[in-house]
């Protein structure tokens, strides 16, 4: 089945890329109406699929149309909106971000156990249905003025396909230790790849990702920033689960309902993120915000198998909240000050980015977890293991404040409206 995981993963790593070239070709609502069709096709066939060869390549046409899904929207938001307005906005739109993760998990759970695991791609027809006649009748088509002289940059597009496809078969490899040589192997060609590529954009007028783009402070330091808080805030979704599960008992359905009050909390701090810009401004906000998401990550080392479950509810809650602020903050901070012909490819690398960042924080936690369990630091205790485990999370997401510190305390102003 892992085949089946990392198909998708390769697949969204190698063609988010094209993102930005395919919109400004053809445009915005052209390309999201393919990506979804592609999406409800993939996902017919992974419910009908016979045999895992079959489900896999059901994985990749899923993949094709996934890889368009989350950047498309955020670009029309881009273009549709002031900036002045686009806080409020993208404040709303980041919302299935924060709640796939942990409701994801949880409804597929009900899914398998009532129905059958055919329903976990099933539940996808109706919604993209519906998502379809949604997108033909509102959405859009915005595209760039002059198509004739939009190209894609080949080189530059195999480049850095090949470095995010090496970085994610390493992520999804490196947990098993018979592909973990090859995982290493990809992680050095695309390494290779990406430097490769670095060197050709600095030459290239028309780079599929120009090198200008880090010219840009605020995408500098959202990006780099975002990477390492992900890290932390991907994990605990894998983790927590794991923890209530596997060192303390519970069953699955109870330790899945243990992520909704993340969620809850995660649609509440909706209304504090707008407030809280105003008042303190983007560098505060992030670095401060950052080290207590950090601090309560670490505090996840706490409970244990004794611990009531209730006395855990205060800390996710007060955790979503935090969540729900960073993520609003660090999107909608990292495209501030992108122009007009930028959005694309700066949107099309932050969502790579995202993606990658989701990859290497389950990764990390899983490498973590179980270095500390096979080694003597935990003396074979798996609940130690993961104590330490979440408390080498926690060190490394409150350290990304340090990034957002470098920050400018009027940066992200033109994105507050008065």
């Amino acid at each position: 089945m892992q085949s089946a995981i990392i198909s998708y993963a390769l697949t969204l790593a190698l063609l988010m890329p094209l993102f930005g070239y395919l919109c400004d070709r053809y445009g915005t609502q052209r390309v999201f109406v393919v990506s979804m069709a592609l999406f409800i096709f993939g996902s017919l066939l992974c419910a009908a699929a016979p045999s895992l060869s079959m489900l896999v390549f059901g994985r990749v046409v899923q993949g094709m149309g996934g890889a368009m899904l989350m950047p498309v929207p955020r670009l029309v938001i881009m273009r549709a909106y002031p900036k002045d307005r686009l806080l409020p906005v993208m404040n709303y739109v980041v919302t299935p971000a924060l709640l796939g993760p942990v409701l994801g998990p949880l409804v597929g759970g009900y899914l398998v156990d009532y129905a059958s695991w055919h329903w976990i791609f099933l539940i996808n027809v109706p919604i993209g249905l519906a998502g379809l006649w949604m997108t033909l009748k509102l959405m859009p088509n915005f595209r760039a003025t002059d198509t004739q002289h939009v190209h894609l940059d080949y080189a530059g597009f195999l480049l850095f396909s090949g470095g995010a496809a090496g970085l994610t078969l390493f992520v999804e490899t490196i947990l098993h230790p018979a592909s973990r040589l090859f995982g290493i192997i990809c992680a050095v060609a695309g390494g290779i790849c990406l430097y490769l590529y670095w060197q050709y954009a600095r030459r290239a007028p028309d780079a599929i990702y120009a090198p200008n783009l880090w010219k840009v402070r605020t995408y500098r330091l959202g990006i780099s920033g975002s990477i390492i808080s992900r890290l932390g805030m991907n994990a605990v979704p894998f983790l927590l689960p794991l923890l209530l599960q596997v060192a303390f008992g519970y069953d699955a359905v109870l330790s899945g309902w243990m992520l909704a009050p993340i969620a809850v909390a995660a649609m509440i701090g909706k209304s504090l993120v707008a407030p809280l810009m105003k008042s303190f401004g983007y560098r505060k906000v992030l670095v401060y915000n950052t080290r207590i998401i950090g601090t309560l990550i670490a505090l996840l080392a706490l409970p244990n198998a004794h611990t009531p479950l209730w006395m855990l509810l205060p800390l996710l809650f007060i955790m979503g909240l935090c969540n729900s602020i960073q993520f609003t903050a660090m999107n909608t901070l990292t495209l501030a000050d992108l122009r007009d012909w930028q959005a694309g490819s700066g949107n099309s690398l932050m969502a790579v980015n995202q993606q990658l960042g989701i990859s290497f924080g389950i990764a990390l936690g899983a490498l973590l977890l179980n270095g500390f369990h096979n080694s003597g630091l935990a003396d074979g205790n798996l609940h130690r293991a993961f104590q330490y485990t979440f408390i080498i999370i926690g060190m490394i997401t409150f350290t990304s404040g340090w990034v957002f510190a470098h920050l400018h305390q009027r940066d992200g102003e033109n994105l507050v409206h008065r």
